[in-house]
């Protein structure tokens, strides 16, 4: 029987369940509501992890060709329902369609090389005769699966950040609960539907909707749950492992990413490149472009150019395929923005675009002349929000890149090899591009960052790695 998400239905450890209690989930372009969903208790949070035990025995048993023939028929079924999927991540979220498409093809293929990685879940032989009286033994060590993941998502990428969570955890033999971002559920159901379809046995995966101060408690703290993987911001992010006890946790927390753009950079392809990064689903993207670094030779055609380029976004309904950029994920959000804006404008920011709110909708905005204390110049905006600055040479540029709290990923524009090096090897972040902006990632690459973006690695292949633990065999002959 064909499973549905029709409102008021959660899927709690591979059945479609309703609750009186709902929550109303609304597009935040015009507020109209689009569905409702379950309000999950506490008591139905500590029954899909006891479900989960015996889940991730069923997961655990099940062998490397079925994990990857579920992946597979998850994957095509997705691909088979693109557009509902699509109108839905753009419906519930700031996404416009033409962003929201792009997401639904990131997921197909998330899951993709989540069943292909099954495959290559390897271990090593030991040479355990290194040792002095060891002559007489040899042995291995083989990945074992975690156990239960507990996976708490965001609302920005609603239906790939889910998926990069649940494509390693079935591939690596794991039951996982997945509790997505209260204003954004639908997509996570949507995910779940996929692999209901594609035959996962029940008990394996719970995507269960709620109110994160009511369930995320239990899910973070219960011992059964090895391991907590977050996507979301640092004051959540250090509240969880305040909390989470003797646990796995791998965060992705957001930064504040720096692109530099040195005097002899394609200054098209670089302008191009960090508008595009700075306004993709209205500037809320961990990876968005926030400080741009521009060495004071091109400082005067770099800015005209971008501000140019900015001014000609297209700002409206997020199903039309004209739109560049919709609204925030709610007008609090906007406001947030706003406030930060005209902080920076009050201490002395330059405003050269943007900066006009219109309920949740906030045009693209570039500021320049930016004063170091102000709170946009140091925290992630997570808004479409960017920085210009001039800087006198990379040295200067990278010192000012590092010169914050946040290491995710990093661009930088040049055609000199040799300042490429210099940049990778000294700045402080998870990943650095090469002629092209801080927003670039394919789903198989590791991702994370260094300080307070986060700990741990994403990226599938890499994720397996952190839902698994390795085991020791020795044989004594």
């Amino acid at each position: 029987m064909r499973a549905k998400v029709t409102g008021r239905r959660m899927f709690l450890a591979g059945k479609w369940v309703a609750r009186s209690r709902t929550i109303n989930v609304y597009d935040p372009q015009d507020n109209s509501l689009i569905d409702t969903v379950p309000a999950a208790t506490v008591e139905d949070t500590l029954h899909c992890i006891d479900e989960a035990k015996e889940g991730a025995k069923i997961a655990a048993s099940l062998p490397v060709h079925q994990r990857m023939s579920i992946l597979q028929k998850a994957a095509s079924y997705i691909e088979g329902n693109q557009k509902t999927y699509a109108n839905t991540i753009a419906r519930e979220g700031s996404k416009t369609i033409r962003e929201a498409t792009k997401e639904v093809v990131r997921c197909i293929e998330t899951l993709r090389i989540s069943a292909e990685e099954a495959r290559r879940i390897h271990g090593e032989t030991i040479t355990f005769d290194q040792m002095p009286g060891s002559e007489n033994r040899y042995g291995y060590y083989q990945r074992v699966p975690i156990g239960i993941v507990g996976a708490i998502t965001p609302f920005n990428d609603p239906l790939n950040l889910v998926a990069h969570k649940v494509g390693p955890a079935i591939a690596a033999g794991n039951a996982i609960i997945v509790k997505p971002a209260t204003v954004t559920p639908i997509s996570a159901l949507l995910l779940a539907e996929a692999f209901a379809e594609a035959g996962l046995p029940e008990k394996v995966l719970s995507v269960i909707t709620g109110y994160g101060n009511e369930i995320g408690d239990v899910l973070v703290t219960h011992p059964a749950v090895r391991m907590i993987s977050f996507t979301g911001g640092l004051n959540a992010g250090e509240e969880i492992v305040r909390k989470a006890g003797l646990k796995k946790v791998s965060m992705e927390l957001g930064s504040n990413s720096p692109v530099i753009v040195l005097e002899d950079a394609n200054l098209e392809e670089a302008v191009e490149a960090t508008v595009s990064g700075a306004f993709w689903a209205a500037g809320q993207n961990c990876l968005g472009v926030q400080r741009v670094f521009i060495q004071e030779g091109i400082m005067g055609p770099f800015q005209k150019a971008f501000v140019q380029l900015t001014r000609q976004y297209h700002i409206g309904d997020k199903l039309s395929q004209q739109t560049d950029m919709g609204p925030l994920i709610s007008e609090r959000e906007a406001i947030r923005v706003e406030t930060m804006v005209n902080e920076a404008v009050e201490k002395g920011a330059l405003l050269l675009t943007g900066g006009v709110r219109d309920g949740a909708y906030y045009l693209p905005t570039v500021l320049t002349n930016v004063p170091k204390g102000c709170t946009i110049a140091k925290e992630e905006i997570f808004g479409p929000v960017v920085l210009l600055y001039s800087v006198r040479d990379l040295d200067m540029a990278i010192q000012k890149a590092n010169d914050v709290d946040y290491g995710l990923q990093a661009g930088i524009f040049t055609q000199d090899i040799r300042k490429a090096h210099e940049a990778i090897a000294r700045m402080d972040v998870g990943g650095i591009m090469i002629n092209d902006s801080s927003d670039y990632r394919i789903d198989a690459m590791p991702f994370g960052g260094v300080k307070n973006s986060g700990v741990g690695r994403e990226g599938i292949k890499f994720a397996i790695q952190e839902m698994t633990e390795p085991k020791v065999v020795c044989f004594k002959i």
